[in-house]
């Protein structure tokens, strides 16, 4: 049996009331890096990261809560990068 990943679009206001849920559920790093990598992997639209920017410009979410993930992506980039450097 062959399955695919549908993409999502996410525009309306009850997509955004759930992803700001979402963004609240997670506690931990490893959380937030496997719900951004779904998110940008199944939603067509932007990725992660630009739409808590979005967020945080409508003043939809906390900047306490937007600089929480916005941290934890950046500092997994910066892992990537260094890896990637280092080989």
């Amino acid at each position: 049996m062959t399955t695919t990943n549908k993409t999502i679009k996410i525009n309306s206001a009850n997509s955004n009331d759930a992803l700001i849920d979402h963004l609240r559920a997670c506690q931990t790093p490893e959380e937030i890096l496997k719900f951004e990598k779904w998110f940008n992997s199944n939603i067509e639209s932007v990725k992660l990261h630009k739409r808590i920017c979005e967020l945080l410009k409508n003043r939809s979410i906390s900047r306490a809560l937007a600089s929480k993930w916005l941290a934890t992506l950046i500092e997994d980039r910066d892992r990537n990068i260094s890896k990637l450097l280092a080989q």
